[in-house]
């Protein structure tokens, strides 16, 4: 049983780390730009084709690739200098966002084009997250693993907050491009960020014999035999397949109010700040044994809020209900992602988070390329309600095993 550290003398324990606090100065850069990247995208799919399923399917090309290479590249995470990886996929990713600025510069943008620019950034962002992932341990003392899990995620969803906010702006001028180019010198910082970073001796990595795809199917096997931990991941795939897509087609969601673009990007900005809050909390307070706790009852508060969201006419209302799926979705990925931090052995670590990114990032995508496509025949709401009714039976049926779950987990 580790000792529990919460509070602000942790959170500031956790931020005087040197290499740890470097890496999260330039992730905050780079997760702005990531979000004003993708608050573009999406609206620039909406706007070449005003169609649910091609903003379906460009959610699908930027997510579904976690599902295919996100597993190898767990396995190869946990064989390889997981800075060196971070490092090379984040030029790469760097490299997507200038060529996204030059091509809609010039005014040659297609949906084809935009389609395949976003599948290759999904497959560089597939390969990059479980090194990324598993280098965290690395970059801080295991007594303050939960706190800087929370505060990563408090970065990404102020990133969440902010992105779309300076998105907005930058698309009601009109300015396209300008959007990509910002995203281009966010990832330009990062880099210079990762490579500030040194490691010491205690942060070597374990490197298994095994070869890849043995490496792979041992990771699949290691799940399989804890029950707490395949709950921990099943439950984060609810969420995720059900009740995560409304993020992915907020154009959509916009467009059935009759607004335009600023509205978007307000509503995508109301979702980070529910999860803002969400991660904030979690920070000061979120101790091992209530995020096991909190994994499994989030879910009804997720299920309750998807079907408020896609069944009110009233903007306030869909303003609140989002803020809830924001503040449901950080508790259910910072639980999920603390638990496998703290309860998976190191040299399976890389494999294991690779497993929360496909759930994280590929369920959104299979339920947003299935979402779109019904929304075209019978609109938004009836798929958004049948996601949050599905998600609400796999949460109640975990929660009637919620002590099997938590004597697997011992935390």
């Amino acid at each position: 049983m580790m000792v529990e550290l919460t509070g602000w003398q942790s959170l500031k324990a956790t931020i005087r780390e040197p290499n740890y606090r470097v890496f999260t100065i330039g992730s905050i850069a780079s997760l702005v730009g990531t979000w004003v990247q993708r608050v573009t995208i999406g609206w620039l799919a909406w706007e070449l084709t005003e169609s649910g399923t091609w903003l379906g399917a460009v959610a699908f090309a930027d997510l579904f690739p976690m599902v295919l290479v996100t597993p190898l590249a767990g396995a190869f995470a946990d064989r390889s200098d997981r800075l060196k990886t971070t490092r090379i996929s984040q030029a790469l990713l760097m490299l997507q966002a200038g060529a996204l600025c030059l091509l809609t510069a010039l005014d040659v943008m297609t949906i084809g084009v935009l389609l395949v620019l976003t599948l290759f950034g999904g497959i560089v962002t597939a390969f990059n997250q479980p090194a990324r992932m598993a280098l965290l341990p690395n970059l801080v003392d295991r007594q303050h693993l939960p706190t800087a899990v929370a505060i990563n995620s408090i970065v990404f969803n102020t990133a969440r907050f902010l992105g779309p906010m300076l998105a907005g702006v930058i698309l009601v001028a009109g300015d396209v491009a300008l959007a990509f180019l910002f995203n281009f010198l966010t990832f330009g910082a990062f880099v210079i960020a990762l490579m500030r970073i040194r490691l010491t001796a205690r942060d070597a990595i374990d490197l298994t014999a095994l070869g890849l795809f043995p490496s792979l199917l041992e990771g699949l096997r290691y799940v399989r035999g804890r029950f707490g931990l395949a709950a921990m991941l099943l439950t984060l795939a609810s969420s995720a397949v059900f009740i995560r897509p409304i993020l992915e087609l907020l154009p959509g969601y916009t467009d059935a109010f009759g607004l335009e673009v600023g509205a978007f990007a307000l509503f995508t900005s109301v979702v980070g700040a529910g999860a803002i809050a969400g991660a904030v909390w979690l920070s000061l307070y979120g101790s091992p044994r209530l995020l096991t706790r909190l994994a499994l009852a989030n879910g009804f508060l997720l299920s309750g809020a998807l079907v408020v969201a896609a069944t009110t006419s009233s903007i306030a209302i869909a303003g609140v209900a989002l803020a809830a799926i924001g503040l449901g979705m950080v508790v259910s990925g910072i639980a999920s992602q603390t638990i496998i931090q703290l309860v998976v052995e190191s040299r399976m670590r890389g494999r294991v988070l690779a497993l929360h990114t496909v759930i994280f990032r590929g369920g959104p995508a299979l339920g947003a390329l299935v979402m779109g496509s019904a929304s075209d025949l019978t609109g938004l709401a009836p798929p958004l309600v049948i996601g949050g009714l599905a998600s609400l039976v796999v949460t109640a049926w975990f929660w009637s095993r919620r002590r099997q779950v938590w004597q697997s987990l011992d935390l």
